[in-house]
């Protein structure tokens, strides 16, 4: 697969199937990923894949403690609720997913059973939990090159057939991800990506959030009319 098809043909994928994902095939998408650029080649990024009862344990723990009323906890600053248009791309995706798998809006245990999703790593075989070295907390720059680090790790699994996507539910239990995964104190967990082979009968899968056109997004200065 070409960048370009990688690129303009990636989804984010909530639905997996049970297949485990071979150890070597994500050894060879985590070393593409880590070709990402960063400032001054500082990579500061660490990746911890889980799989199996490690992860079971996670979701687990994230879902009791959110069931139960246990407030998020994520190590990097908490981001303010969405508005104005950034609200509005929020609920025009959320819409899309829910008009795929039939949720009603007054459904309230399938909106809550599909928020849950989020907090099991969407059942996915395969959890990468992405951290940035401690030192570069109040560098945002290190946020921006873990990111970018990141999506290259999501084309490339795209690339090689595999599924993902970038999953902040899954760490807002923090402290239930750095016990069981032993994270270093030396790390900061960011984000993680659940990731596996995807599941074709889940409807939500073929959905293909709208974006911006160019014009929308972009100035050009100093080109001939």
């Amino acid at each position: 697969m070409n960048i370009d098809t990688a690129m303009k043909d990636r989804r984010s994928i909530r639905g997996f199937t049970k297949e485990p994902v071979p150890r070597d095939l994500l050894e060879e998408v985590i070393a593409l990923a880590n070709r990402a650029p960063s400032s001054m080649n500082t990579q500061p990024w660490h990746l911890h894949v889980v799989t199996g009862e490690p992860l079971e344990r996670i979701r687990r723990g994230n879902s009791e403690r959110m069931l139960g009323g246990v407030p998020p906890s994520r190590e990097i600053e908490d981001y303010a609720a969405y508005e104005g248009e950034h609200r509005k791309r929020q609920i025009e995706i959320a819409v899309q997913l829910f008009e795929a798998m039939g949720i009603e809006r007054h459904d309230a245990e399938r909106r809550q059973d599909w928020v849950m999703r989020g907090f099991r790593q969407f059942d996915a075989p395969v959890s990468v939990v992405v951290c940035f070295d401690k030192a570069l907390l109040n560098n945002t720059i290190a946020h921006f090159d873990t990111g970018a680090m990141t999506y290259g790790l999501v084309l490339a699994a795209w690339s090689r057939g595999l599924g993902a996507v970038i999953n902040g539910q899954g760490i807002m239990q923090s402290p239930v991800v750095r016990e069981v995964v032993d994270i270093p104190e030396d790390q900061v967990i960011l984000t993680c990506v659940a990731l596996g082979w995807p599941d074709e009968d889940f409807v939500a899968n073929a959905v293909v959030s709208r974006r911006r056109p160019v014009a929308d997004v972009t100035r050009f200065l100093g080109f001939d009319a």
